[in-house]
């Protein structure tokens, strides 16, 4: 047997588990079964939709429209505060219950996990025979309902769970690409956002099949480095495996809630270039020199990814740091607006520790990569960690801790 990987996604989660949690303290009505939301409030009609229930859905109300546009067209809509210690709690006993199956687990954001499937393949039937145990035992114990994706591609088990819901299991093998996911609108494409969908129906492209077709220069020039990533996904390319905890425990990392949705490419580099520099003194005080990245994005609908990379040589300054992160991002955002961002320093080794060089330069990415869904990454961005770079960074730390962190400001760079 090859490699299968499932996603585990759970079924509109922030609503299906307040609906949990008001039946188990006494509530007469499923919040599921009837028009309802989670976020905003109905007396100001302030906020934005980040749940709803299939009644709402069939209803034309979209996660993250405004709630005032949601009441319009549903007057009698029950709206429910968002919870997030209740939602930390019931994201603890979903994935507990996954841990319980086998370590080797990826969340992939509070609400969602992949699992891979082949070292247990042994004590199952047949993966589709695992993927309905565990949605009944979820069921049974917690009181919420999964949709389990199965693939030989994590990128594809993430679109397989995206299929028809709730409560189900939908495979996407590599050969069922053209029969299941091609037919399919750009739209529903992971990572391709609103604008991206937009740019590709401009070009003529409207279905996953056409993009797939596409000569990828065009969408290139389009799209950047986004319109490959794309491609990719629309062909299942991905040669990625599940990334445990364990292993992202192994580093350094920082991340800021933004004031406002960032929904500009510069705003974010800034956000970023900090990061890069609280990441940067960390790795210097603690001894140790990265040899991977990786980028996590929050959208303003809860909804959190991340992509990672290797660097073919150690790496600790705030400008590598923020080269390799600025390409991960660039691959990375779908242009939704984002809530948090994120960067992490990972495979951490100390300086005297044995390494390759390129034989290019002092660093550069590498060619495995990985992404939450995983994807290939063969672009090759500089994340030079040149000699003069790490002393100008030690001395603007030693005048730092002399004089206070706003005695000397850095010139952020224009990438």
């Amino acid at each position: 047997m090859g490699p299968i990987f499932f996603h585990i996604d759970v079924n509109s989660a922030f609503l299906s588990w307040t609906a949990v949690d008001k039946l188990n303290n006494g509530a007469t009505v499923d919040l599921r079964e009837v028009p309802s939301i989670i976020g905003g409030d109905r007396e100001t009609r302030h906020g934005i939709v980040t749940a709803k229930s299939i009644p709402a859905k069939r209803l034309g109300i979209e996660t993250a429209e405004p709630v005032a546009s949601a009441l319009k067209k549903c007057p009698n809509l029950i709206i429910e505060s968002p919870n997030f210690k209740l939602y930390s709690r019931m994201s603890h006993l979903f994935k507990d219950y996954l841990y319980s199956l086998t370590d080797d687990v990826e969340p992939a954001s509070i609400d969602e996990c992949y699992l891979y499937y082949t070292p247990i393949a042994h004590r199952y039937e047949s993966p589709e025979a695992c993927a309905a145990m565990i949605r009944h035992d979820i069921y049974t114990r917690f009181g919420f309902t999964v949709n389990v994706g199965i693939s030989d591609r994590k990128v594809l088990a993430k679109m397989a769970s995206d299929f028809s819901k709730p409560d189900k299991t939908h495979t996407l093998y590599s050969y069922e690409i053209k029969q299941k996911l091609w037919p399919l609108p750009v739209r529903d494409l992971f990572l391709c956002g609103k604008s991206a969908a937009a740019t590709l129906n401009k070009l003529g492209i409207f279905t996953i099949g056409e993009l797939a077709r596409t000569d990828k220069d065009i969408l290139v020039s389009h799209l950047k480095s986004h319109g490959i990533t794309l491609w990719e996904f629309a062909n299942g390319i991905d040669d990625s495996k599940v990334e445990t905890e364990v292993q992202e425990a192994k580093g350094i990392g920082n991340s800021t809630t933004v004031a406002r949705d960032v929904t500009d490419r510069s705003v974010a580099s800034d956000v970023i270039y900090s990061l890069c520099e609280s990441v940067s003194k960390r790795l210097h005080d603690s001894g140790v020199l990265a040899t991977q990245v990786t980028v996590e994005i929050k959208y303003s609908d809860f909804k959190t990814f991340s992509h990672q990379c290797g660097t073919d040589s150690p790496i600790e300054t705030a400008v590598a740091l923020h080269r390799v992160s600025m390409t991960l991002f660039d691959r990375l955002w779908n242009g939704e607006p984002i809530r948090l961002l994120g960067v992490r320093a990972g495979k951490l080794v100390k300086p005297d520790e044995p390494y390759q060089l390129s034989l290019f330069s002092e660093g550069y990415l590498s060619d495995s990569s990985t992404s939450q869904v995983g994807t290939s990454d063969s672009t090759s961005a500089p994340a030079v960690d040149t000699e003069k770079n790490r002393k100008l960074e030690a001395a603007l730390r030693s005048i730092r801790d002399r004089f206070g962190d706003n005695s000397v400001t850095k010139g952020k760079p224009n990438r």
